[in-house]
């Protein structure tokens, strides 16, 4: 995970055998993309999810893409710092060993100007969205990686750049995760690299409010000419996991279709 060898191919160099890739979130969208492609890719996947129904089906889903897969399945609310040491012990249990951390589990309840959300739904955007983060990465340290070495993905948002009317404080959040990214990074170096993704529009479920009924308005004013999909973040979450990122680590990827090229007043109006 720290390096690969300057004699590998393109194609060892994105293979993940061998390797145990957990992911929060992944009964969904980007996570779900996450955990199909890191298991097509060799890993065994660990998915965790607080929602056991939507867990069954990505299980489903990911077999049914990857026959002969075994991806786990743990149910658990990634917000809670008992829960996730809890999953990682297990996970720990269960496969030996966690290479791979990708948190990706994130919850905006409140959609509104930041000065009108409430102490419960603030709390518990902080907690998922970034407090989460701290401690899924602590316990897979401390249970594998500080030792052994791996690479951690975190998911942040375009938000975490940009004004977000309406997801402001979402984008609050997402904006201390690129943040927490860089301190991990140097904290953690050099056994354990740790990345952020900060994705643009992708039309996933979480983010309907923002593309449902204006998908193409907003794609039209894209230098890409279309919203992301869940698959476009997994490609990159792949990069940053496998050897051929092995040199690098304390980042933020900006994935947007090219939104933060635009002119700010064409910013302005795709959001």
């Amino acid at each position: 995970m720290g390096g690969g060898s300057p004699t590998q191919s393109s194609a060892d160099q994105f293979a993940l055998a061998g390797r145990v890739a957990l992911v929060t979130g992944g009964s969904k969208g980007i996570g779900l993309a996450t955990a199909t492609l890191l298991t097509e890719a060799g890993a065994q996947v660990a998915v965790a999810s607080r929602d056991a129904g939507h867990l069954d089906a990505a299980v489903e889903e990911i077999v049914r893409a990857c026959p002969g897969a075994e991806p786990g399945r743990y149910v658990v609310n990634a917000g809670e710092a008992s829960q996730a040491e809890a999953t990682v012990q297990a996970v720990l249990e269960d496969y030996g060993r966690i290479d791979i951390l990708v948190n990706n589990a994130a919850t905006n309840p409140y959609y509104g100007p930041v000065t009108g959300i409430d102490v419960e739904r603030a709390a518990k955007t902080v907690q998922v969205n970034l407090i989460g983060p701290v401690f899924w990465t602590r316990y897979v340290c401390d249970a594998w990686m500080s030792a052994h070495g791996g690479a951690i993905v975190n998911m942040a948002s375009l938000g975490a750049y940009i004004v977000e009317p309406g997801a402001g404080f979402y984008a609050v959040t997402k904006a201390g995760l690129v943040h927490l990214t860089t301190q991990l990074a140097a904290e953690l170096g050099p056994a354990v690299r740790v990345n952020a993704i900060a994705p643009g529009v992708v039309k996933t479920d979480m983010a309907r409010v923002l593309w449902e009924g204006r998908e193409k308005q907003l794609a039209a004013q894209l230098p890409l000419r279309r919203l992301g999909v869940p698959r476009d973040i997994a490609n990159t979450v792949l990069f940053l996991v496998s050897d051929a990122s092995s040199w690098m680590t304390g980042q933020t990827l900006v994935v947007d279709g090219g939104a933060m090229a635009m002119p700010l007043a064409g910013l302005g109006e795709q959001l």
